[in-house]
């Protein structure tokens, strides 16, 4: 067994050793795709999803060097009836691009590297093979002396891209000298599996490295069930792990993929099978190093669109002239798509929506969960964008006029983001009203948890902010209404019991009442408190 050349299957069975949910119908798809035109596979999914998992997975079932029979004898695999026909027959050539780079003197040697190694490797497994002046030469020589055709998994293929753009053009050359002469390619790969982050680059509004099959989040096809966990597979392993699954689905719960909804970020949830802990584990990735970088960046109305996720709305986004990669943004979408593919956002297409001008395809874009929320959260007060700062300056400064029972300045304060570019078009009723006061209470997402229209069992209270583990300050409860008065929103607080929602909370309440009438334009609000 090799590094680069046939990996063996210890990685996978590693994995089999911990909490495993079966993702082997996978394998059932690529098979179905050997030595047809649709056998060139490239998936993209955020960091964290799993995609390391089924590049294991998928060596140690191909690589016939080994024998993993009892590694997928369980699993869903194993009852397909083409499970014999290609378990461990094939050589497999496997490239992790991200534990490449520490000796690729940060990729700008990585072809060279690929090409030395991987001939190395071929030549003492087979010595027989001739080495050719390239490397899909030396190929072909290798698959007429092994009797057999090459699996390739290239696992983050856009690492370098991603990390190194000057090393782009090259790297993609390279890709496209192995995947895009169909002759060599029939002759050398019975499939190819690439995972990334990224779809593959553009090269204009065509892929750089053509035919290949791609499945995205955006477009995942029928592999929308293999990218992150289901819900299904999510409540499994709560009661396997006795953990619960209403956190679960508070934390990490709010990915859609195509039709499928509710999907979780499986490296958040394993951890918390494995320690307990519901918070958020993206402050281990690098991906999370770069939201600053997106988050400031001055194109057309994005920071406006980032106040109102950070709010909890939802955004228009058109995901087409994104050019698949970390620089090249022409306008706020571009943005916006790459943070969805970065797993910062989720994205639903809206049936029957075109922009009227391209008939470009319009999604919109939203903070998926709890735990994405709290890294957003942690940027907002980091933020260098004057206007983002600004809003944040006097969401705080509502915040201490709230708590200190300063009706007339947050009357004020919310009378002013209403005459804002962040009030809606059409102010004219009561959820108009509640958009406004989740933009101005946006700097509250940092030590309160937000919930909108909660239940009480006498009715459903507006807006409550619940305080965050740690915090000393009051919750508070906001009832809002639409040409009536604040008395009456107090009134109604009191005659619902609205403060029963929080009788596990055990400490001070601060109760709000906003009316706003539409013939005056005025604003009006009444603050008490009460202990439960």
């Amino acid at each position: 067994m090799g590094t680069y050349l046939n990996p063996g299957n210890s990685g996978f069975s590693e994995i089999l050793e911990s909490y495993y949910i079966d993702k082997t119908g996978l394998i059932k798809i690529i098979n179905a795709a050997i030595g047809t035109k649709k056998k060139l596979i490239c998936i993209s999914r955020p960091r964290r999803f799993g995609k390391s998992y089924a590049a294991q997975m998928l060596c140690a079932y191909y690589d016939k060097t080994c024998d993993s029979g009892k590694l997928f004898e369980k699993y869903e695999i194993a009852g397909d009836e083409n499970y014999e026909k290609h378990l461990n027959k094939y050589d497999v050539i496997y490239w992790d691009m991200t534990g490449i780079k520490p000796y690729t003197d940060k990729y700008k040697t990585l072809i060279p590297f690929l090409i030395r190694n991987l001939t190395e490797e071929i030549k003492i497994q087979y010595p027989e093979v001739t080495e050719k002046e390239d490397l899909s030469a030396t190929l072909v020589d290798a698959v007429e002396k092994a009797g057999n055709k090459f699996i390739i998994v290239i696992d983050e293929w856009d690492a370098p891209i991603r990390e190194n753009p000057g090393v782009q053009e090259e790297y993609l050359e390279f890709l496209r000298s192995l995947f895009k002469n169909s002759g060599t390619t029939s002759k050398v790969f019975a499939a190819a599996y690439m995972t990334g982050i990224l779809p593959i680059k553009k090269d204009g509004n065509q892929s750089a490295v053509s035919d290949f099959e791609e499945y995205t989040v955006l477009e995942p096809g029928n592999l929308a069930s293999y990218i992150g966990f289901t819900e299904d597979e999510v409540k499994q392993c709560c009661e396997s792990s006795g953990k619960s699954f209403e956190k679960m689905k508070k934390w990490y719960d709010g990915y859609t993929i195509g039709e499928k909804h509710s999907l979780y970020n499986p490296y958040s949830v394993m951890q918390v099978i494995e320690n307990g802990k519901y918070r958020s584990y993206w402050k281990k990735t690098s991906a999370a190093e770069t939201l600053m970088t997106y988050i400031d960046i001055d194109q057309d109305g994005l920071q406006d669109d980032i106040k109102r996720l950070i709010a909890g709305e939802s955004v228009e986004v058109a995901t087409d002239s994104f050019q698949n990669d970390v620089n090249t943004f022409t306008c706020k979408d571009d943005v916006l798509t790459l943070l969805i593919h970065l797993g910062y956002l989720t994205y639903e297409e809206v049936s029957n929506s075109y922009d009227e001008d391209d008939d470009e395809v319009i999604g919109m874009a939203s903070i998926p969960n709890e735990e994405v929320r709290t890294e957003f959260d942690m940027m907002l007060r980091k933020a260098k964008h004057q206007r983002l700062v600004e809003l944040v300056e006097k969401s705080d400064k509502l915040l201490n006029d709230t708590l200190a029972g300063n009706e007339t300045a947050v009357a004020e304060a919310i009378a002013e983001v209403h005459e804002s570019e962040y009030a809606p078009t059409f102010y004219n009723n009561e959820q108009s009203l509640r958009y406004v006061i989740k933009m101005a209470y946006i700097s509250c997402v940092d030590q309160y948890a937000k919930l909108e229209e909660l239940p009480s069992g006498h009715g459903i209270a507006d807006i409550v902010f619940l305080p965050k583990r740690r915090s000393m300050l009051p919750a508070m409860i906001i009832e809002l209404k639409w040409n009536k008065t604040a008395d009456g929103a107090i009134q109604q607080i009191n005659d619902r019991n609205y403060p029963r929602l929080l009788e596990n909370y055990g400490g001070e309440i601060v109760l709000v009442g906003i009316n706003y009438d539409k013939n005056t334009k005025e604003h009006k609000c009444r603050i008490r408190r009460c202990v439960k």
